[in-house]
């Protein structure tokens, strides 16, 4: 079981330190997008990175719809690799849709968490006015979709861009239009679909691990208003606005993403 779950989600642990950092990624993504972060941690921490089933390296024969339709199924490889590693007081750090699947896993079982950190996270995507704004009409997220299943890599393409948001890195863009069409289409598509329908709002109150909330600027993906919400409805939550803009700052700004980090470790 502990070596299925090692290779099924292609766990990587590094690090000296006696507390355990955990880094997730979001979706299209891998743990590769770490790569300038999670090694600034390796003195003090013991560093665990992985992959979600069906995402970067791992097991994607592992992959089912039925589980992976929801949060729920990425909380529970979560809580597995937790259990595997023996996990308690863990910080957890997930980018864009990670947060709330950390949010979700801190629920079922809080003591494995010491503290949450969402980056570009959002409890849901689509706006519902005129109390919520979320950023997008159902109308652009089933446009995204159907660009998924038309031109999966015109998709990625017209998508990358748009969400780094720094058009001086074009080797960024170029990279992350790569991590988005590497995925497999079909498994891709339900990601997304699982990702922007989400709404999570009503179970915020639910988390009681104290939560620090990253907020990129001119973020397209997760605006201000999203992380202004997140703020207000998560308990004993920390809002930092951040310089960097887009919806990637561990890869185009990951100076600022590791000092605002590790400053909230340290208060």
């Amino acid at each position: 079981m502990t070596t299925s779950i090692r290779d099924r989600n292609n766990l990587k642990i590094t690090g000296e330190g006696e507390r355990t950092i955990v880094f997730a990624h979001g979706f299209g993504c891998d743990q590769t997008m770490w790569r300038y972060v999670a090694p600034q941690f390796e003195r003090d921490y013991r560093v665990v990175m992985f992959d979600y089933v069906g995402s970067g390296r791992s097991d994607h024969s592992a992959y089912r719809e039925d589980r992976y339709g929801s949060l729920s199924g990425y909380a529970q490889d979560v809580l597995e690799i937790a259990e595997v590693l023996k996990l308690r007081d863990a910080i957890f750090v997930g980018h864009s849709v990670s947060g709330m699947i950390g949010a979700f896993a801190s629920i079922e079982r809080p003591e494995l968490f010491s503290r949450l950190i969402m980056i570009g996270s959002s409890p849901r995507y689509l706006n519902d006015l005129p109390d919520y704004y979320g950023g997008f009409d159902e109308s652009d997220i089933r446009g995204l979709l159907g660009m998924m299943e038309m031109n999966f890599m015109g998709w990625a393409n017209y998508l990358a861009p748009i969400v780094l948001n720094n058009p001086k890195r074009g080797d960024l863009s170029n990279e992350l239009e790569h991590s988005f069409s590497s995925s497999e289409p079909k498994i891709a598509r339900q990601f997304a679909e699982t990702t922007f329908f989400l709404d999570f709002r009503e179970q915020l109150g639910r988390v009681t691990v104290p939560s620090l909330i990253l907020q990129c600027a001119e973020d397209s993906i997760a605006p201000k208003e999203v992380g202004d919400y997140l703020h207000a409805h998560l308990n004993n939550s920390t809002l930092s606005p951040m310089q960097a803009k887009g919806h990637y700052p561990h890869l185009s700004h990951p100076e600022e993403t590791t000092r605002l980090i590790q400053a909230y470790l340290a208060s």
